[in-house]
């Protein structure tokens, strides 16, 4: 029993390891949690043109990865030590956006997937900075979002951004990122809302 236990946790690394590469596998990964709190159960409904879909942002090639983009100069990317996303940032920054929009606005929320039942309003964006920055001592996360209505009548473009302190260390970077991402998330879902 005790070898068949050794062996399910070996071929469990192994498989693991396998996700990322064959690179070693930081202790822990990273996700994004949304600091909005949360309803007790959500029930809505909207009229036609009032759901908003939420897609998956553009992102750079830098932060188009599993491992932590550090800015260390003007032209110079780096990746932050032990640090490494769940899933790739893009996804897990829709997922944010999505339950912060659904946790802090009486909006029905729609997957892209599900745009065909109200295309309503629709957010999309790009992701441009998602990481440490060396020069400023801080994580970055930036987000230009384009808001249209259906048909395409009004578009609305916004820019947002958020500073945290860090110090390029994987246990502070971590929770700095995800501080951001949620100033972020939480700004774009006030606009979304209004």
């Amino acid at each position: 029993m005790r070898n068949d236990r050794l062996l399910i946790v070996t071929l469990g690394a192994l498989s693991l390891a396998s996700c990322f590469g064959g690179k070693k596998v930081p202790p822990t990964l990273l996700t994004l949690t949304s600091s909005a709190p949360a309803p007790a159960s959500v029930n809505r409904a909207a009229s036609p043109g009032e759901a908003v879909t939420i897609d998956v942002p553009v992102v750079p090639k830098e932060i188009a990865t599993t491992r932590v983009p550090a800015l260390v100069g003007p032209t110079a990317i780096a990746y932050v030590k032990d640090l490494q996303w769940v899933e790739s940032p893009d996804r897990l920054f829709q997922d944010l956006l999505q339950e912060t929009v659904v946790r802090t606005t009486s909006r029905v929320v729609l997957d892209p997937r599900q745009s065909a039942l109200d295309p309503g309003l629709h957010l999309t964006g790009t992701l441009s900075r998602f990481g440490y920055d060396a020069q400023e001592g801080s994580v970055i996360v930036r987000y230009d979002g384009a808001l249209s209505t259906s048909g395409g009548t009004r578009v609305e473009t916004r820019r947002f951004e958020a500073k945290v302190p860090a110090d390029g260390t994987a246990p502070t970077v971590g929770p700095a990122l995800n501080a951001a991402a949620n100033q972020v998330a939480a700004e774009v879902a006030q606009w979304v809302g209004g």
